[in-house]
């Protein structure tokens, strides 16, 4: 009984990631939660799975993915822009979401609150094929919605990540080829808005693949 009401009680948290949006507009103007966002991550993984090149553990990848955003009830969702060249802010960010795993892990208990806590830092660690796949197409499925998007919901620094998508899928032929589809789109956008793309790109390169 005590492991059910445990069990309860994470699923009442989850309910936050329904109220928790993200800086991502859909295409009918309406903000994105984290929990829509993490449910089309599942739906990619489960679609491309029998066409990735190596075999791949589709119970661990599918719970990576349900399990990582999961921290962002208690810690927020932090925009990729945010981090991405500022080191303090990215610290911060790490330290609220192990404190958040942690809490996550303590709040189920025993070992499937060490499963939930072992998932997402295999996720974090991307040391794996799963969690390598699981954080490419946590970033594809990003951009897809940014593609779905209109264009003035953009800030400037998210036309050059349209570029910046290749560090995230050089380690797989097929999630490259999938990658390099939706950065077609992206682009094509970004030119139907009369931004000058080869400007864009040539800025969005070094910080894409730093030194």
């Amino acid at each position: 009984m005590q492991h059910l009401k445990s069990v309860l009680e994470l699923i009442k948290l989850g309910e936050k990631l329904k109220m928790e949006l993200r800086h991502s507009w859909l295409s009918d103007g309406r903000r994105e939660s984290v929990a829509e966002h993490t449910w089309r991550v599942a739906l990619m993984a489960m679609a491309i799975e029998s066409s990735l090149p190596l075999k791949v553990d589709s119970e661990k990848l599918l719970k990576m993915i349900i399990i990582h955003d999961l921290v962002e009830a208690y810690a927020t969702d932090i925009p990729a822009f945010e981090t991405m060249n500022n080191s303090e802010a990215k610290e911060i960010k790490v330290k609220n979401e192990i404190a958040a795993i942690e809490r996550i892990r303590d709040l189920l208990g025993g070992e499937s609150g060490q499963l939930f806590y072992d998932y997402w830092l295999e996720f974090e660690q991307k040391n794996t094929y799963e969690a390598k796949v699981a954080n490419a197409l946590d970033k594809l499925e990003a951009q897809i919605q940014h593609n779905e998007a209109d264009i003035d919901t953009w800030l400037p620094i998210e036309y050059e990540m349209t570029y910046m998508l290749g560090k995230h899928t050089d380690f797989d032929p097929v999630l490259t080829e999938l990658k390099d589809l939706i950065e077609a789109d992206g682009i094509q956008k970004l030119k139907e808005s009369g931004l000058d793309t080869d400007a864009i790109k040539s800025k969005a390169y070094p910080s894409a693949y730093p030194s």
